[in-house]
């Protein structure tokens, strides 16, 4: 009779469980969404089982089981995601998730078949991230204005605290106030005044595994003018031709300031706010980066100020690339090679990327570039260069992807069939022949030397099964394109009714586990007299 299932085994070993909570440490365990966790054990027990399991609040979960001679895991839910320390019995989740939050329990099944039973606690935090300040107001003027500045993050059980420089900001008066919400936090200044932004505003936002401030939010008073700059104020070195990029001139000033603009210190012959991308490329166009400056004069305090320089030039974009491949004759595996060719045109090209799948190319002895990296030649091709093979170019303004499908034909160097190896009289029989092959094989099958010639398909059913089913079948799998055959064999046995009966079915198992929820004991006192009163047949 084959041994009861890992999650059944649990259940029936809780009757005599004690709960010995020096197991585990207090709780709760705290962990970063996304990262990896360990729930440690404060003894080394000796044990037959250790059972792990998870409980959300709603229904258990089982995680993983460790014996002495190994480990088996709740694939569905945690494959390559869990292991339990053999020594410690410490319990290890990689990759967490959102929905890992909950209680996670260890029993320990000693050789004379009693338990120990200990819980803990796991909040799955989110990290703590996009810290940022918004504002109400995209001008502030003194006393005029009420400001309301919004700090907003993203995680889990977040704190908000807001600085003025490295000093905290503090509701001190009655035009000061903080409003805070789970996710967000808002600063009301009313009355603004020169003073109360002396310094760059930040705002930080923690949890109890981690920190993060946001960048420093700046404000200019309108007088002056002053704090006269351009915008971007870090414009990208290059920028691509044809555009409709612009250079925008602030100040604080009121009245509003008038602006001039200068390229190299040289005057050009435009006085708007707003410097657009076509009088950049009169002055600009195809020659090195230069610097542009901004001048704000206000008339009534008879202030001109110059902005810092931004720099800037303007490159043409890359228009289209080519991607060329080989044609004509089939590309086999380990005889043929290929030489892929990517050229552009319009801009200069700066830097070349190869791809493969959306991965970055793996470069080897038969795998080379040359041309300044235009061309990839592949010598021999193998089986695994089957697929989207990208090249991308780009310069500073610019950057164009082509790609090209690879056929390369191989196999097949091997098969493999699946299926029963034993059923009874009247059950139904699939055996599935597969074997690696580009293009996809062909499939014949063969019953004890003898050809089915309805069966050219890589699966072989049979309705009911009957005794001369019984037998050695083998699968032939040949691609026409490389010439190459393979085959396997597999032994079926069909015996009588009855003859594989190995105990409970699967839904059985479930109406016992269900048993067991609603009247432990009755269920386990019912299972045990049926394992006793029930003979298994033999299946000879």
């Amino acid at each position: 009779m084959a041994p009861p299932p890992p999650l059944l085994l649990l259940l029936l070993t809780l009757a005599g469980s004690s709960w010995a909570q020096d197991l585990l440490p207090d709780g709760p365990v705290d962990a970063v969404l996304g990262r990896n966790v360990t729930l440690k054990t404060l003894v080394k027990p000796v044990y037959t089982f250790i059972v792990w399991n998870f409980n959300d609040g709603t229904e258990q979960v089982h995680i993983a089981t460790r014996t002495e001679t190994g480990l088996n895991t709740n694939d569905a839910l945690y494959k390559d995601r869990v292991s339990v320390d053999p020594v410690t019995g410490s319990l290890t989740l990689t990759a967490l998730r959102a929905d890992e939050s909950g209680d996670y329990s260890i029993t320990i099944i000693k050789e004379d078949g009693s338990t120990l039973t200990a819980e803990i606690k796991l909040r799955v935090l989110e990290p703590v991230s996009e810290v940022s300040i918004s504002s109400n107001l995209a001008e502030v003027i003194e006393v005029n204005s009420t400001l309301v500045l919004t700090c907003s993050a993203k995680g889990s059980f977040l704190t908000f605290t807001w600085n003025n420089g490295s000093t905290p900001l503090l509701a001190t008066s009655s035009r000061v106030s903080i409003k805070e919400a789970e996710t967000s936090s808002t600063l009301t200044i009313i009355d603004v005044l020169r003073s109360d932004l002396s310094r760059p505003l930040s705002c930080t936002a923690a949890n109890k595994l981690e920190m993060k401030r946001s960048a420093p939010f700046n404000f200019t008073m309108f007088y002056g003018p002053d704090g006269v700059t351009i915008s971007p104020s870090s414009p990208p070195s290059f920028i691509a031709s044809g555009g409709s990029f612009n250079l925008s001139c602030g100040a604080s000033s009121w009245p509003t300031a008038s602006f001039s603009w200068y390229r190299e210190k040289q005057k050009l012959e435009h006085f708007q706010e707003v410097l657009p991308q076509k009088v950049l490329e009169v002055y600009g166009l195809n020659k090195p980066p230069a610097s542009y400056t901004c001048m704000a004069t206000n008339t009534k305090t008879g202030r001109a100020v110059l902005s810092p320089a931004v720099t800037l030039g303007i490159m043409a974009s890359i228009t289209s690339i080519t991607l060329t491949g080989p044609s004509g004759a089939p590309l086999l595996a380990g005889n043929s090679s290929a030489n892929l060719s990517c050229a552009a045109s319009g801009g200069p090209v700066s830097k070349t990327t190869w791809t493969k799948d959306g991965q970055q190319l793996p470069l080897s002895s038969r795998m080379t570039l040359v041309k300044n990296e235009t061309l990839l030649i592949i010598s021999p091709l193998q089986p695994e260069d089957n697929g989207d093979f990208s090249c991308k170019l780009e310069n500073k303004v610019s950057s164009k992807t082509a790609t090209i499908s690879m056929e390369v034909y191989y196999g097949p160097d091997s098969a493999t069939v699946s299926g029963e190896e034993a059923v009874e009289v009247n059950d139904p029989v699939m055996l599935s022949c597969s074997a690696p092959s580009m293009p996809l094989a062909n499939f014949s099958w063969t019953f004890n030397g003898s050809s089915l010639v309805d069966m050219a398909k890589p699966v072989l059913t049979i309705d009911k099964a009957v005794y001369k089913n019984s037998g050695t079948y083998e699968c032939k799998a040949s691609n026409t394109a490389t010439g190459k055959i393979a085959t396997a064999r597999h032994l079926l046995a069909v015996k009588e009714e009855g003859a594989l009966d190995e105990g409970l079915s699967d839904g059985a198992i479930a109406g016992i586990v269900i048993g067991v929820l609603v009247a432990l004991a009755a269920a386990i006192a019912l299972v045990i007299y049926c394992r006793q009163k029930v003979p298994v047949e033999s299946p000879y």
